[in-house]
């Protein structure tokens, strides 16, 4: 009996037990849901954005100044001394490597340019040389690097050699085409240069060519297509260098038809992408002063200058000193000039021009005539032929002097360039040959193209204009002596 009775207390005690087995398996039941929602979850987490790779990151200055160097674009001043430095140190340790010295002396070319200092352009000789020399055959990037390196030093006839060379081993190559175009419109070859840009575009687009067709398209006379192209140019640089570089363009190309607020508009948007876009503070200067802000605008050629000391900018300083009176500073900025020029005469680069345009306003007559022939002799430009006119004139040789000027304004030899200053000299030189029909046309021509033009020449362009009055009813124009050579 005593048996019988515990059968049930077991009974009861297991039956006892079977709420809380419920509970555990119901717990366990929630513990492996639990788990795989929490593999669910880390498994949406490990897919969120927030733990994908980190992005790599932004290339080098140095690199950056790699592809624009090769890729034929401008580039900035610290990734420039940084490629420099770095295509150094390579060379140290492998003196063969024949692209590295191709590209450390188009840095040189670059960096020479951009500082206005002809003391790198012997280094980038030496480097490209060495490039050649290293691989004398199939070199088309060293070759390419001497035409501009003959362009930064003014050498057009050397840079159309190199670059025609460049062209014969790979005519595909599209960065050979631009260095020829600077080259054969120095040399005043405007076909020649419209052909190499018809080939340039076929084989490649982008902002790079666009602002070289806009360089072409304002040296036809084309200045609304010119102003496109840099606009387009400019929307798709990818550096800020770059696109600094092709607003300064559009700023020179505002200037030079007398938008005043749209050419300072640019030039500032410029040095804000890159401060040391030295061409665009000179370009400021030149706005301000025709606005008449005059102490902006001589600060602005001041900063300028200080790190860019281009012999342009100091003639164009030292003109507007003179225009308000300052003839000692005046002398200050001609003197600056003249140093300038001899640091390029040494360094093989070829300031003539500016040299030439100094002299026969403030200098010499007589040698600016003697150095714009013999620059002519070299390289027949439009813009030496302007220069040699106009001195020319000012020597007292007026019927030679209107051979010139017609050369720099008649579109069959001038490629149809729009200029200011051109047409003013023009103008003036028919004056002084009483060609007074003439005249008064050209001199009014050269106001409408840019009223202000020059601080100096401007006012003696309207006084002139007043001298000569309103035009005869019955006036008949009268043509100039046809160039030599036409």
């Amino acid at each position: 009996m005593e048996n019988q009775r515990e059968v049930p207390e077991r009974q009861e005690s297991r039956s006892s037990k079977g709420p809380f087995r419920s509970r555990r398996v119901r717990s366990r039941h929630v513990l492996i849901a639990s788990v795989s929602g929490c593999a669910v979850l880390g498994g949406v987490l490990v897919l969120l954005p927030w733990d994908r790779p980190a992005p790599p990151a932004p290339p080098s200055p140095g690199a950056q100044a790699m592809a624009a160097v090769s890729g034929g674009v401008p580039a900035a001043l610290p990734g420039l001394a940084e490629l420099i430095d770095e295509r150094e140190k390579r060379l140290r340790t492998h003196p063969r490597d024949a692209r590295s010295w191709a590209v450390l002396g188009a840095a040189y070319v670059e960096q020479g340019r951009r500082l206005a200092d002809p003391a790198y352009y012997p280094r980038a000789d030496k480097a490209l040389r060495t490039s050649l020399k290293v691989r004398p055959e199939r070199n088309p990037r060293a070759l390419g690097g001497l035409a501009a390196l003959a362009n930064a030093r003014r050498d057009f006839a050397a840079a159309r050699r190199w670059g025609e060379a460049a062209l014969r081993l790979q005519p595909r190559r599209w960065t050979t085409y631009p260095p020829l175009i600077d080259a054969y419109t120095g040399l005043g070859e405007h076909q020649a240069a419209q052909r190499m840009l018809d080939r340039l575009t076929e084989l490649r687009s982008g902002p790079a060519v666009l602002a070289r067709a806009a360089a072409v398209y304002r040296d036809r006379g084309r200045r609304e297509d010119a102003a496109a192209s840099l606009a387009d140019a400019a929307a798709g640089a990818r550096a800020p260098a770059e696109r600094a570089a092709y607003l300064e363009r559009a700023g020179q190309l505002a200037w030079e038809r007398g938008d005043l607020d749209d050419a300072l508009r640019h030039f500032r948007k410029a040095v804000r992408l890159d401060p040391d876009q030295r061409a665009a503070q000179a370009g400021q200067g030149r706005a301000l002063a025709a606005l008449g802000r005059t102490t902006e605008a001589l600060n602005a050629y001041r900063v300028a200058l200080a790190k860019q000391p281009c012999p342009q900018y100091a003639l164009e300083l030292g003109e507007l000193y003179e225009s308000l009176g300052l003839a000692e500073a005046a002398r200050v900025q001609y003197d600056l000039l003249r140093e300038g020029v001899r640091g390029a005469t040494a360094a093989g680069a070829d300031e003539e021009l500016v040299l030439g345009q100094f002299e026969a306003d403030h200098g010499d007559p007589e040698a600016a005539v003697r150095r714009l022939r013999a620059e002519w002799e070299r390289q027949p430009g439009t813009a030496v032929a302007d220069a040699l006119g106009w001195a020319l004139h000012r020597a007292g040789e007026h019927e030679e002097a209107l051979v010139f000027a017609l050369r720099a304004t008649e579109e069959k030899h001038s490629g149809g360039v729009r200029s200011a200053a051109y047409m003013y000299h023009r103008g003036m030189i028919e004056r002084e040959l009483e060609r007074y029909g003439s005249a008064r046309r050209h001199l009014t021509e050269a106001l409408r193209i840019n009223p202000h033009f020059s601080p100096l020449r401007v006012p003696e362009a309207r006084e002139a204009l007043e001298s000569l009055g309103d035009p005869p009813d019955t006036e008949v124009p009268v043509m100039g002596p046809e160039p030599e050579g036409a």
